[in-house]
C-alpha cells in the first residue's frame, strides 16, 4: 500500500518545524546585531607623545628656524 497521507503529514510537520527554527535563529541574529549597533565603540584617543618625541620635534623646529 502507498501511505501518501502519512508522507504528507511528516513532510508538513518537517516544514513547520524547519520554518519555526529558521525564524528563531533569524530573531536571535537580529537581537545580537541590534545590541552591537546600540553601543558603538568610541575610537581610542591617540596616545600622548613621549618625552623623546617632544624633544625631537623641538629640535626639528629649531633646525628649521636656522635655515
Amino acid at each position: 500500500t502507498l501511505n501518501y497521507g502519512n508522507f504528507l503529514q511528516v513532510t508538513f510537520d518537517f516544514l513547520i518545524i524547519a520554518f519555526s527554527i529558521f525564524l528563531f535563529i533569524k530573531l536571535l541574529t537580529k537581537l545580537t546585531n541590534k545590541k552591537k549597533e546600540e553601543a558603538p565603540a568610541a575610537p581610542p584617543a591617540p596616545p600622548a607623545p613621549s618625552k623623546e618625541e617632544v624633544l625631537l620635534t623641538e629640535i626639528r623646529d629649531l633646525l628649521k628656524e636656522k635655515r
